[in-house]
Protein backbone atom coordinates (compact mmCIF):
# COMPACT_ATOMS: atom_id res chain seq x y z
CA UNK A 1 0.00 0.00 0.00
CA UNK A 2 3.22 2.67 0.74
CA UNK A 3 4.61 1.95 -2.59
CA UNK A 4 1.11 2.35 -4.20
CA UNK A 5 0.51 5.66 -2.62
CA UNK A 6 4.15 6.64 -3.39
CA UNK A 7 3.28 6.07 -7.11
CA UNK A 8 0.51 8.36 -7.05
CA UNK A 9 1.75 10.76 -5.28
CA UNK A 10 4.75 11.04 -7.83
CA UNK A 11 2.03 10.79 -10.21
CA UNK A 12 0.63 13.68 -9.78
CA UNK A 13 3.85 15.71 -8.93
CA UNK A 14 5.11 14.88 -12.91
CA UNK A 15 1.61 15.59 -13.87
CA UNK A 16 2.21 19.44 -12.59
CA UNK A 17 5.98 19.10 -13.86
CA UNK A 18 4.55 18.06 -17.41
CA UNK A 19 1.97 20.83 -17.10
CA UNK A 20 3.12 23.82 -15.71
CA UNK A 21 4.11 25.50 -19.00
CA UNK A 22 0.71 25.46 -20.24
CA UNK A 23 -0.58 28.81 -18.48
CA UNK A 24 2.85 30.71 -19.60
CA UNK A 25 1.09 30.14 -23.44
CA UNK A 26 -1.23 32.87 -21.94
CA UNK A 27 0.73 35.63 -21.10
CA UNK A 28 0.66 37.60 -23.88
CA UNK A 29 3.55 40.70 -24.97
CA UNK A 30 5.93 39.61 -22.51
CA UNK A 31 9.52 38.28 -24.10
CA UNK A 32 10.17 34.69 -22.27
CA UNK A 33 12.63 36.34 -19.87
CA UNK A 34 10.32 38.27 -17.92
CA UNK A 35 7.38 35.88 -17.31
CA UNK A 36 10.04 33.16 -16.73
CA UNK A 37 11.69 34.92 -13.39
CA UNK A 38 8.12 36.17 -12.94
CA UNK A 39 6.68 32.30 -12.53
CA UNK A 40 10.23 31.63 -10.82
CA UNK A 41 9.68 33.98 -8.03
CA UNK A 42 6.70 32.45 -7.63
CA UNK A 43 8.30 28.72 -7.99
CA UNK A 44 11.30 29.34 -6.10
CA UNK A 45 10.62 32.36 -3.44
CA UNK A 46 7.47 32.90 -2.11
CA UNK A 47 5.20 29.21 -2.52
CA UNK A 48 8.16 27.10 -1.22
CA UNK A 49 8.37 28.77 2.70
CA UNK A 50 4.73 29.14 2.49
CA UNK A 51 4.85 25.25 1.92
CA UNK A 52 6.46 24.62 4.76
CA UNK A 53 4.99 27.12 7.08
CA UNK A 54 1.47 25.51 6.02
CA UNK A 55 3.14 21.91 6.31
CA UNK A 56 6.31 21.34 8.95
CA UNK A 57 6.09 22.69 12.34
CA UNK A 58 8.62 25.24 13.17
CA UNK A 59 10.75 25.07 9.65
CA UNK A 60 12.78 28.23 10.55
CA UNK A 61 14.03 27.30 13.62
CA UNK A 62 15.07 23.66 11.50
CA UNK A 63 17.01 26.24 9.48
CA UNK A 64 18.75 28.30 11.94
CA UNK A 65 19.83 25.04 13.54
CA UNK A 66 21.50 23.30 10.37
CA UNK A 67 25.05 23.45 9.90
CA UNK A 68 26.72 25.70 7.57
CA UNK A 69 28.13 23.07 5.69
CA UNK A 70 24.82 21.63 4.99
CA UNK A 71 22.53 24.49 3.87
CA UNK A 72 25.88 25.61 1.50
CA UNK A 73 26.33 22.17 -0.02
CA UNK A 74 22.08 21.88 -0.55
CA UNK A 75 22.01 25.76 -2.35
CA UNK A 76 25.54 24.65 -4.41
CA UNK A 77 23.17 21.91 -5.49
CA UNK A 78 20.76 23.84 -6.01
CA UNK A 79 22.55 26.27 -8.18
CA UNK A 80 24.16 23.93 -10.59
CA UNK A 81 20.76 22.19 -11.17
CA UNK A 82 19.78 25.67 -12.13
CA UNK A 83 22.70 26.13 -14.38
CA UNK A 84 21.65 22.60 -15.79
CA UNK A 85 18.29 23.96 -16.48
CA UNK A 86 19.86 26.86 -18.35
CA UNK A 87 21.86 24.91 -20.42
CA UNK A 88 18.93 23.13 -21.40
CA UNK A 89 18.14 25.54 -24.37
CA UNK A 90 21.86 24.96 -25.95
CA UNK A 91 21.32 21.34 -26.01
CA UNK A 92 18.09 21.45 -27.94
CA UNK A 93 19.38 24.18 -29.85
CA UNK A 94 22.32 22.29 -31.50
CA UNK A 95 20.69 18.71 -30.93
CA UNK A 96 16.89 19.19 -32.13
CA UNK A 97 14.38 19.37 -29.38
CA UNK A 98 13.93 15.65 -30.24
CA UNK A 99 17.24 14.26 -29.75
CA UNK A 100 18.40 17.07 -27.18
CA UNK A 101 15.34 16.38 -24.92
CA UNK A 102 15.77 12.54 -24.81
CA UNK A 103 19.78 13.17 -24.08
CA UNK A 104 19.24 15.28 -21.72
CA UNK A 105 16.41 14.13 -19.41
CA UNK A 106 17.64 10.76 -20.38
CA UNK A 107 21.01 11.38 -18.14
CA UNK A 108 19.34 13.42 -15.45
CA UNK A 109 17.11 10.24 -14.98
CA UNK A 110 20.12 7.91 -14.76
CA UNK A 111 22.76 9.79 -13.15
CA UNK A 112 20.02 10.95 -10.53
CA UNK A 113 19.26 7.88 -9.31
CA UNK A 114 22.22 5.69 -9.70
CA UNK A 115 25.21 8.44 -8.51
CA UNK A 116 23.61 8.90 -4.91
CA UNK A 117 23.41 5.33 -4.53
CA UNK A 118 27.09 4.93 -5.78
CA UNK A 119 28.35 7.75 -2.99
CA UNK A 120 26.39 5.80 -0.12
CA UNK A 121 28.45 2.68 -1.22
CA UNK A 122 31.27 4.43 -0.22
CA UNK A 123 30.31 6.71 2.32
CA UNK A 124 27.12 4.44 4.44
CA UNK A 125 24.50 6.32 6.18
CA UNK A 126 21.31 4.52 7.86
CA UNK A 127 18.28 4.19 5.75
CA UNK A 128 20.23 5.06 2.06
CA UNK A 129 20.23 2.21 -1.01
CA UNK A 130 23.38 1.45 -2.26
CA UNK A 131 24.34 0.82 -5.43
CA UNK A 132 24.99 -3.01 -4.08
CA UNK A 133 22.10 -3.41 -2.84
CA UNK A 134 20.54 -2.68 -6.66
CA UNK A 135 22.80 -5.14 -7.82
CA UNK A 136 22.50 -7.94 -5.34
CA UNK A 137 19.09 -7.96 -4.22
CA UNK A 138 15.34 -8.70 -5.73
CA UNK A 139 13.98 -5.26 -5.45
CA UNK A 140 16.83 -3.49 -6.59
CA UNK A 141 17.59 -5.64 -9.88
CA UNK A 142 13.53 -4.87 -10.52
CA UNK A 143 14.08 -1.29 -9.92
CA UNK A 144 16.96 -0.71 -12.43
CA UNK A 145 14.95 -2.68 -14.90
CA UNK A 146 12.49 -0.36 -14.65
CA UNK A 147 15.15 2.46 -14.99
CA UNK A 148 16.50 0.59 -18.06
CA UNK A 149 13.11 0.55 -19.64
CA UNK A 150 12.12 3.68 -19.27
CA UNK A 151 15.79 5.29 -20.71
CA UNK A 152 14.37 2.95 -23.96
CA UNK A 153 10.87 4.88 -23.56
CA UNK A 154 13.29 7.94 -24.04
CA UNK A 155 15.07 6.83 -26.31
CA UNK A 156 11.68 5.51 -28.50
CA UNK A 157 10.09 8.86 -27.91
CA UNK A 158 13.00 10.76 -29.23
CA UNK A 159 13.16 8.77 -32.32
CA UNK A 160 9.33 9.54 -32.79
CA UNK A 161 10.23 13.41 -32.89
CA UNK A 162 12.98 13.52 -34.95
CA UNK A 163 10.67 11.26 -37.47
CA UNK A 164 8.03 14.19 -36.54
CA UNK A 165 10.90 17.10 -37.67
CA UNK A 166 11.46 15.52 -40.55
CA UNK A 167 7.74 15.50 -41.67
CA UNK A 168 6.59 18.23 -40.36
CA UNK A 169 8.38 22.01 -40.96
CA UNK A 170 6.90 23.63 -38.87
CA UNK A 171 8.02 26.00 -35.75
CA UNK A 172 9.96 23.84 -33.47
CA UNK A 173 8.61 24.63 -29.88
CA UNK A 174 10.84 22.85 -26.80
CA UNK A 175 8.71 21.43 -24.08
CA UNK A 176 7.82 24.58 -22.33
CA UNK A 177 6.18 25.65 -25.87
CA UNK A 178 9.24 27.95 -26.71
CA UNK A 179 10.22 28.64 -30.40
CA UNK A 180 13.66 26.96 -30.49
CA UNK A 181 16.02 28.20 -33.09
CA UNK A 182 17.98 25.06 -34.68
CA UNK A 183 21.48 24.58 -35.64
CA UNK A 184 22.41 21.08 -35.64
CA UNK A 185 26.15 21.04 -34.17
CA UNK A 186 26.08 16.96 -32.69
CA UNK A 187 29.57 17.39 -31.24
CA UNK A 188 28.83 20.64 -29.29
CA UNK A 189 25.54 19.48 -28.64
CA UNK A 190 26.07 16.20 -27.39
CA UNK A 191 28.84 18.07 -25.08
CA UNK A 192 26.02 21.01 -23.96
CA UNK A 193 23.82 17.96 -23.22
CA UNK A 194 25.69 16.15 -20.92
CA UNK A 195 26.54 19.01 -18.95
CA UNK A 196 22.95 19.96 -18.91
CA UNK A 197 21.70 15.97 -17.91
CA UNK A 198 24.29 15.75 -15.31
CA UNK A 199 23.53 19.32 -13.63
CA UNK A 200 19.74 18.76 -13.85
CA UNK A 201 20.27 15.83 -11.46
CA UNK A 202 21.89 17.87 -8.76
CA UNK A 203 18.51 18.44 -7.28
CA UNK A 204 18.65 15.45 -6.19
CA UNK A 205 21.84 15.53 -5.07
CA UNK A 206 20.57 18.88 -3.23
CA UNK A 207 17.95 16.52 -1.55
CA UNK A 208 20.54 14.01 -0.71
CA UNK A 209 22.44 17.19 0.81
CA UNK A 210 19.95 18.49 2.69
CA UNK A 211 18.47 15.02 4.32
CA UNK A 212 19.84 16.03 7.56
CA UNK A 213 16.70 18.89 7.68
CA UNK A 214 14.27 17.01 6.34
CA UNK A 215 15.23 14.01 8.94
CA UNK A 216 14.59 16.55 11.63
CA UNK A 217 11.47 17.94 10.38
CA UNK A 218 10.56 14.12 10.23
CA UNK A 219 11.74 14.06 13.91
CA UNK A 220 9.76 16.99 15.37
CA UNK A 221 6.22 15.50 13.55
CA UNK A 222 6.99 12.29 15.27
CA UNK A 223 7.49 13.96 18.25
CA UNK A 224 4.05 15.69 17.99
CA UNK A 225 2.01 12.83 16.66
CA UNK A 226 3.78 9.46 18.60
CA UNK A 227 0.90 7.25 17.32
CA UNK A 228 2.48 7.61 14.07
CA UNK A 229 4.83 4.47 12.64
CA UNK A 230 4.75 6.33 8.92
CA UNK A 231 7.10 8.90 8.16
CA UNK A 232 6.21 12.68 7.80
CA UNK A 233 4.64 13.06 4.14
CA UNK A 234 6.16 16.98 4.08
CA UNK A 235 9.53 16.41 5.23
CA UNK A 236 11.17 17.58 2.43
CA UNK A 237 9.58 21.18 2.26
CA UNK A 238 12.11 22.69 4.35
CA UNK A 239 14.65 20.88 2.17
CA UNK A 240 13.56 22.31 -0.97
CA UNK A 241 13.73 25.63 0.49
CA UNK A 242 17.13 26.02 0.39
CA UNK A 243 17.76 24.01 -2.73
CA UNK A 244 15.37 26.32 -4.83
CA UNK A 245 17.41 29.63 -3.58
CA UNK A 246 20.36 28.21 -5.83
CA UNK A 247 18.03 27.54 -8.60
CA UNK A 248 16.71 31.12 -7.93
CA UNK A 249 20.19 32.91 -8.23
CA UNK A 250 21.17 31.36 -11.25
CA UNK A 251 17.86 32.02 -13.14
CA UNK A 252 17.46 35.73 -11.92
CA UNK A 253 21.17 36.71 -12.78
CA UNK A 254 20.16 34.92 -16.24
CA UNK A 255 16.87 36.55 -16.97
CA UNK A 256 18.41 39.50 -15.62
CA UNK A 257 21.07 39.69 -18.29
CA UNK A 258 18.59 38.88 -20.90
CA UNK A 259 16.32 42.08 -19.75
CA UNK A 260 19.21 44.11 -20.32
CA UNK A 261 20.29 42.53 -23.22
CA UNK A 262 16.92 42.47 -25.11
CA UNK A 263 16.16 45.81 -23.17
CA UNK A 264 12.59 43.99 -21.85
CA UNK A 265 12.70 45.31 -18.82
CA UNK A 266 9.49 47.42 -19.25
CA UNK A 267 7.71 43.82 -19.55
CA UNK A 268 6.84 44.43 -16.36
CA UNK A 269 4.91 47.71 -16.57
CA UNK A 270 4.38 47.66 -20.26
CA UNK A 271 0.27 49.35 -20.43
CA UNK A 272 -0.38 47.80 -23.81
CA UNK A 273 -0.35 44.16 -22.34
CA UNK A 274 -2.65 42.79 -20.37
CA UNK A 275 -0.65 42.90 -17.01
CA UNK A 276 -2.73 41.88 -14.62
CA UNK A 277 -3.57 38.63 -16.21
CA UNK A 278 0.26 38.43 -17.12
CA UNK A 279 1.22 38.05 -13.60
CA UNK A 280 -1.88 36.05 -12.60
CA UNK A 281 -0.81 33.14 -15.31
CA UNK A 282 2.61 33.41 -14.97
CA UNK A 283 1.89 32.99 -10.70
CA UNK A 284 -0.08 29.90 -11.72
CA UNK A 285 2.76 28.44 -13.58
CA UNK A 286 5.44 29.00 -11.29
CA UNK A 287 3.19 27.64 -8.15
CA UNK A 288 2.12 24.34 -10.28
CA UNK A 289 5.76 24.06 -11.20
CA UNK A 290 6.68 23.62 -7.29
CA UNK A 291 3.84 21.07 -6.79
CA UNK A 292 5.57 19.04 -8.38
CA UNK A 293 8.35 18.96 -5.51
CA UNK A 294 5.72 18.89 -2.90
CA UNK A 295 4.21 15.90 -4.25
CA UNK A 296 7.36 14.55 -4.78
CA UNK A 297 8.15 14.93 -1.10
CA UNK A 298 4.91 13.31 -0.21
CA UNK A 299 5.85 10.07 -2.63
CA UNK A 300 9.55 9.93 -1.58
CA UNK A 301 8.60 9.38 2.26
CA UNK A 302 6.51 6.73 1.25
CA UNK A 303 9.35 4.90 -1.13
CA UNK A 304 12.64 5.96 0.16
CA UNK A 305 15.11 9.09 -0.84
CA UNK A 306 16.27 6.68 -3.13
CA UNK A 307 16.60 6.15 -6.94
CA UNK A 308 12.93 4.68 -7.10
CA UNK A 309 11.72 8.04 -6.55
CA UNK A 310 13.92 10.40 -8.86
CA UNK A 311 13.07 7.88 -11.45
CA UNK A 312 9.60 7.95 -11.29
CA UNK A 313 9.54 11.54 -10.83
CA UNK A 314 11.04 11.87 -14.00
CA UNK A 315 8.94 9.24 -15.87
CA UNK A 316 5.81 10.55 -15.09
CA UNK A 317 7.03 14.50 -16.11
CA UNK A 318 8.27 13.05 -19.81
CA UNK A 319 4.83 10.49 -19.97
CA UNK A 320 2.89 13.91 -18.79
CA UNK A 321 4.41 16.06 -21.46
CA UNK A 322 4.53 13.55 -24.47
CA UNK A 323 0.65 13.15 -23.29
CA UNK A 324 -0.14 16.64 -23.76
CA UNK A 325 1.73 16.83 -27.40
CA UNK A 326 -0.69 14.13 -28.26
CA UNK A 327 -3.93 16.28 -26.70
CA UNK A 328 -2.69 19.14 -27.82
CA UNK A 329 -2.56 18.00 -31.75
CA UNK A 330 1.42 18.53 -32.16
CA UNK A 331 1.13 14.75 -33.90
CA UNK A 332 -1.35 15.86 -35.94
CA UNK A 333 -0.42 15.67 -39.72
CA UNK A 334 2.37 12.66 -39.11
CA UNK A 335 2.89 9.57 -40.69
CA UNK A 336 0.98 6.38 -39.00
CA UNK A 337 4.28 5.26 -38.65
CA UNK A 338 5.77 8.06 -36.92
CA UNK A 339 2.44 8.34 -34.71
CA UNK A 340 2.44 4.58 -33.51
CA UNK A 341 6.58 5.02 -32.51
CA UNK A 342 5.15 7.91 -29.93
CA UNK A 343 2.50 5.86 -29.09
CA UNK A 344 5.02 2.81 -28.47
CA UNK A 345 7.52 4.97 -26.77
CA UNK A 346 4.77 6.29 -24.05
CA UNK A 347 3.59 2.92 -23.55
CA UNK A 348 7.01 1.51 -22.92
CA UNK A 349 7.46 4.68 -20.11
CA UNK A 350 4.36 3.26 -18.13
CA UNK A 351 5.63 -0.11 -18.38
CA UNK A 352 8.87 1.00 -16.81
CA UNK A 353 6.69 2.62 -13.92
CA UNK A 354 4.71 -0.43 -13.13
CA UNK A 355 8.09 -2.15 -12.76
CA UNK A 356 9.58 0.42 -10.28
CA UNK A 357 6.42 0.41 -8.80
CA UNK A 358 6.46 -3.22 -8.31
CA UNK A 359 10.31 -3.74 -7.63
CA UNK A 360 9.28 -0.92 -4.07
CA UNK A 361 6.26 -3.22 -3.61
CA UNK A 362 8.72 -6.44 -2.36
CA UNK A 363 11.54 -4.31 -0.99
Amino acid sequence: MQAILGVIFHFIGGFASGSFYIPYKKVKGWAWESYWIVGGIFSWLIVPPLAAFLTVPNFTAIISGTSGSILWLTYFFGILWGIGGLTYGLGVRYLGVSLGSSIILGLCMVLGSILPSIYFDFFPQAGKDTFTMFITTDWGRMVLLGLLVCVLGIIICGKAGMMKEKEIKTDVTDPHGMEVKTEFKFGLGLFVGIVSGVLSACFNFGIEAGKPMADAANAVWKAINPAETGNFLFQNNVTYIIVLWGGLTTNFIWCMALNARNKTFGDYTKASTPLLKNYIFSALAGTTWFLQFFFYGMGESKMGNGASSWILHMAFIILIANVWGLILKEWKGVSKKTFTTVIVGILTIIISVLIVGYGNSIK
